[in-house]
């Protein structure tokens, strides 16, 4: 078929090109041609130089040929040929023969191909700007289209990347709230039988649907006073700076309307978070809205301002934010020019002049797990013994298993331990640390409900999970892996309006959601968004409440991971449940009280260590030898 195609397409250049061929070249090219439709080698050389001859371009990339037979002495020949024209138009527009405007056209045109092509040609950071100016301009131009024309017209329904069109027009039409754009027919559009699809087991004797009142997960330990009841999908960790204010402010008031948490992203607390909605501060390496610059330039903790802002009625928890999953251990700086009064005091920077904001990599207040735990008691005692819990992109697991000997030792525990996916987005992060670091949600999800597990501490931390939860499977989904309540953020955008332009890091969001230009911000209708926000919340928990209950499940709680299978073989007919997946993957589900000593493990009930992975042994092991080389650190406050 490949052969035939290209037997086809030399016939036809060779009947163009007759006259400058002789009949020896033709007869090579043909030779070499029906050699390749033969299956014969032939000699790949004289092939590639006959294909070359009669107009055919043999390599798989590069330019179209019609800008390689462009170079810069046709650059020169062209312009001079456009000056004769724009030349000759005069006396014949003089003459009434041509429009009078055809010579300041043609010489307009004649000007700007002369000064594109010579500076194309001076240029020394482009080689192909030098080797083929002006027109190259059109490379350029479909680049840089090409990703709308992907979106439109290329792009399929399924393709995740990172949310798919399906996924997307789910979150639409449920913002909406459109009747009937919710359902489908004539069945499911997915390949049930390729690996990798899953699906919840219903039950042939339903429950009862539990109302959304019933599904909030309460949390707080023994330490709290002020304990806070959670929807099961929230507003995930976005700042004001990386949001403009309009967007800002519909997320807010969406999330009063509907009972869920908006979470304020490290960027501090802007007006724009005070609307009326229940808030969990974000508290990063800046210690923004509760910190001080000191010599250097570094940020410091300030307990004096924390208690000014933890103690305000809107705020219910506190987030202690260790890394995101967009890029992990990776610091951030707002360029001083960037920050403008209404970001200034949102993130208690003071008056100007400012200098750039910066937010290191790690925090200052504390440097080990048992300063982050006493950490957590302080924050916890200062805001008045409201929640405070930490979030993470689970990395080294030895690490994670550091924090749980943290915690066992100096009996503190986070009220909520909040994983947040390396597959999760940002505004702007470097692309190997957005593409290359971090685990993703539902690796780390596992591996810490099953950390926890296994040293009896998961009775007393409620997990969070971000990564990718936009619809009632995907939430149901993240309950199996051990999660108590989700987080969202980008599906929070798509309700907003978000197309997926990817421009959030170019402030030139089309949508005015990610971006502090006046002119765009000012398109986002706050009313009418914050009402999309709040549908698309209550229909994503009606979904997942109905999937719940049809697996015969009274409340989310007991979702359990024998309830979820998923396709594996590769030939399509393999099944496991993610109760297998939990016993047999890397990240198995561990039993009670099984990282603890054999007295523990015995009195908790669960069996002896000896059961334990023996990779699991080694990151405890680990993580407890590095917990004992930090130390037991006192914090300076």
């Amino acid at each position: 078929g490949g052969g035939a195609s290209l037997m086809l397409r030399a016939s036809r250049v060779c009947a163009q090109s007759a006259s400058r061929l002789s009949a020896h070249q033709l007869a090579l090219a043909t030779r070499s041609l029906s050699s390749r439709q033969n299956g014969q080698n032939g000699h790949p050389d004289r092939l590639d130089e006959a294909q070359q001859k009669i107009g055919l371009n043999p390599r798989p990339g590069g330019l179209p040929e019609w800008i390689e037979l462009w170079g810069v002495k046709q650059f020169h020949r062209f312009g001079i040929l456009m000056g004769g024209i724009s030349t000759a138009s005069v006396p014949l527009a003089m003459g009434g023969h041509i429009a009078e405007a055809s010579p300041f056209v043609l010489g307009a045109l004649t000007a700007g191909y002369w000064w594109l092509g010579l500076r194309d040609i001076a240029t020394k950071s482009h080689t192909l700007r030098r080797n083929f100016p002006v027109l190259i301009h059109m490379r350029y131009f479909l680049e840089g289209i090409r990703p709308e024309i992907q979106q439109y017209l290329i792009e399929p329904e399924d393709n995740a990347a990172p949310y798919s069109r399906a996924m997307r027009n789910t979150i639409y039409q449920r913002a909406k709230m459109k009747v009937g754009t919710d359902t489908h027919s004539l069945g499911t559009r997915r390949d049930v039988y390729k690996p990798g699809y899953e699906w919840a087991s219903h039950s042939m004797f339903p429950a009862p649907m539990c109302s959304i009142e019933e599904s909030r997960v309460q949390i707080g330990g023994d330490q709290v006073t002020q304990k806070y009841s959670a929807s099961l999908l929230n507003i995930s960790a976005m700042s004001y700076g990386a949001l403009s204010g309009n967007a800002i402010s519909a997320l807010n008031l969406g999330a009063k309307a509907g009972g869920f948490y908006h979470n304020t992203g490290e960027g501090g607390i802007s007006k724009y978070h005070l609307l009326g909605a229940d808030v969990v501060w974000n508290v990063g390496t800046g210690y923004f809205a509760c910190g001080k610059t000191v010599a250097g330039g570094q940020r410091v903790f300030d307990p004096d301002l924390f208690i000014a802002n933890a103690t305000k009625p809107e705020i219910k928890m506190i987030e202690v934010k260790l890394s995101q999953g967009a890029k992990p251990s990776h610091g951030g700086i707002l360029p001083a020019a960037k920050i403008t009064e209404t970001i200034a005091h949102a993130r208690g920077l003071g008056p100007p002049p400012w200098t750039d904001c910066i937010s290191p990599p790690r925090h200052s207040a504390f440097q080990t797990p048992s300063g982050l735990m006493r950490f957590v008691a302080r924050l916890r005692e200062l805001a008045g013994g409201k929640p405070v819990g930490f979030k993470l992109c689970v990395g080294q697991p030895s690490e994670l298993a550091a924090l749980c000997h943290a915690m066992l030792d100096t009996g503190i525990t986070p009220d909520f331990i909040t994983v947040d996916g390396g597959e999760g987005g940002t505004g702007a992060a470097p692309s190997e640390f957005q593409d290359s670091l971090g685990m993703p949600a539902r690796d780390g999800l596992r591996l810490l409900n099953s950390l926890l597990i296994g040293c009896n501490l998961r009775d007393k931390v409620t997990i969070i999970v971000a990564g990718k939860v936009y619809s009632g499977f995907s939430l149901v989904r993240m309950l199996a892996h051990g999660a108590d309540v989700c987080n969202s953020a980008r599906s929070m955008m798509f309700a907003l309006g978000c197309i997926q332009a990817l421009k959030c890091n170019a402030n030139t969001c089309p949508t005015g959601i990610t971006t502090q230009r006046a002119d765009l911000e000012s398109g986002l209708d706050v009313h009418t968004k914050s009402i999309r926000v709040a549908n698309y919340h209550e229909a994503t928990i009606h979904s997942a409440l109905e999937i719940v209950a049809a697996m015969g499940c009274r409340t989310p709680r007991e979702v359990s991971p024998e309830h979820l299978y998923r396709r594996s073989a590769l030939n399509g007919y393999g099944v496991e449940t993610y109760a297998d997946l939990q016993v047999d993957a890397y990240f198995a589900k561990l039993k009670p009280g099984s990282l603890l000593d054999g007295t523990d493990s015995t009195a908790s009930g669960a069996d002896s260590t000896s059961n334990v992975p023996p990779h699991f042994r080694h990151w405890w092991d680990s993580g407890r030898e590095l917990h004992q080389r930090l130390g037991d650190e006192k914090l300076a406050f």
